[in-house]
Order: structure tokens, then sequence, then C-alpha cells
């Protein structure tokens, strides 16, 4: 009978847990803390980086700070890597994640996304001098990419007998490449861009497309009113035009104009 009752006031508890996060409202927490806490990536150039100065800059720092001052809370950052995005998210480590979170199905499974606010590419970027057109031209070559990103996934996907070198974030993947540790990387147009502005000899260039995804801000599953305050918050500097001056500062090119629609 003891064991039992012990068992049954475990279940309970975990439903009792369950039931909490249930009535969570990270909105309201958020207004209560008096700060909001934002998951970025400082290690993923241009979404986030850090100056000489030791300051966060980039387009989702200052998506993450116009977000902060119209919820008139502080930004507190928690600075985060690709592979942990998720997990400090969902261990509450964190409100919401703005680190050019890619829109997928798989993560639709476990996260809730405001509407997307940018678009980012998946690529295989290699010398201006090489000729690749198929992954079958990649064989018997190191590809470089980050740990956890949609750049990894499509990769393994389509990959035909190359070896796929894991790291850990953008910049030390950016570091790989330059210095001859790996040949090509599967990556964003952006840090390929960082790449070639790190050794502007190398001269990457994109060779081919694996994929064209939106990015939004990540929020933990059943949180109507945080989703719907960030919607509204998407769709208005969307309107004034505001998202998209800081996309096109960071990128070069404006946004697209189906951008609203794109899920």
């Amino acid at each position: 009978m003891k064991r039992r009752h012990i068992l049954a006031a475990t279940a309970l508890a975990i439903l009792g847990t369950f039931a909490s996060h249930a009535q969570a409202d990270a909105l309201a927490d958020i207004q209560a803390r008096k700060k909001v806490l934002i998951a970025l990536d400082l290690g993923s150039p241009p979404f986030g980086m850090i100056d000489a100065n030791m300051q966060p800059y980039g387009s989702d720092v200052e998506v993450a700070k116009l977000l902060a001052e119209q919820l008139g809370q502080p930004l507190d950052i928690v600075q985060v890597t690709s592979p942990n995005r998720i997990p400090y998210l969902q261990t509450g480590k964190a409100d919401m994640v703005i680190a050019s979170l890619s829109v997928t199905d798989e993560r639709k499974r476990v996260i809730d996304y405001s509407k997307p606010y940018g678009v980012i590419q998946s690529v295989v970027a290699a010398p201006a001098g090489q000729t690749i057109k198929t992954m079958a031209d990649l064989k018997g070559k190191r590809i470089g990419t980050t740990r956890g990103s949609v750049n990894d996934k499509e990769v393994t996907k389509v990959n035909d007998g190359s070896e796929i070198v894991r790291y850990d974030d953008d910049a030390t993947l950016v570091t790989a490449l330059v210095s001859g540790q790996v040949d090509v990387m599967a990556t964003s147009p952006q840090i390929m861009k960082a790449a070639n502005e790190r050794n502007p000899a190398s001269k990457f260039e994109v060779k081919m497309v694996l994929k064209v995804f939106p990015y939004a801000i990540g929020i933990r599953k059943g949180e109507a009113a945080l989703k719907q305050r960030l919607d509204k918050f998407v769709d208005e500097n969307l309107a004034t035009g505001k998202l998209n001056e800081i996309y096109k500062k960071y990128n070069g090119v404006d946004l697209p104009a189906d951008i609203a629609t794109r899920n």
C-alpha cells in the first residue's frame, strides 16, 4: 500500500508540474520581473556579434533591443549557441529566442514561433575556383557546418561521400574555414560573407542553395498571450519599415515582399 501511495503521489506531482507549466504566462512573468530575458547567439555574424568594446551588436541584437523597448522592459541578454538555443528556452533560462531561428516542422513540434521577421538561405559555399554543381562533386572533401543548425540538417540529408565536420558555433566554423581545416561550408550567405571579410583572398561563393527558411522569434509551447504580443510587434514593425531597415543594414537587401505570409 505504501508503494502505491508513493506512486500516486509522484503521479500527482508530475501532473501538477504539467498543469503549472500549462498555466504559465511568460508575458505576465516578463511584466512582473520587469525585464525580458532574450536568448541571443553572439557568435553568429551578422545576427549577433561582439564589438571591440565587448558590446553586442548585429541584426538580431537590434531586433531584441527594439522589442524590449516596445515592451517597455529592460533587455537581459542570455547568450546561447546554435545547439542550446531551444534547450535554454525550454528550461526557462530565457523568455524567447531571437537567434536566426529558422522555422522548421521539426522545431514546431517542440516550440512555437512568432510571425517571421527575416529569411535565411542554407547554402554550400566554397572558393570561387572550385567547380561544384552537385553534392557528388564534394566526395572526399571536408564540409564544415554548425552543429544543430538547419544547415547541418540539410547538408546531412543530401551528403554523398563527404566528411561533415561540426562546430559548436558560427564563429568557430568561420575560423576553421579560413584556416583551411575544412574545404567547404554548409552555412548561410551571411556567414560566408563573414569568412570572406576575415580572409579576402579566399573569395568563397555560393555553389548551391539547399533551402530557404523564414526565421522567427521562438517561444515555449502554449504561450498564447506572448505569441499574440510578438505577432503584433512583427506586424507593426514590418508596416513601419523598422524591421526591413535592420535587415537591409546587415544583409544589403530588402526583406521579401511576402515575408509576413511565410511560415
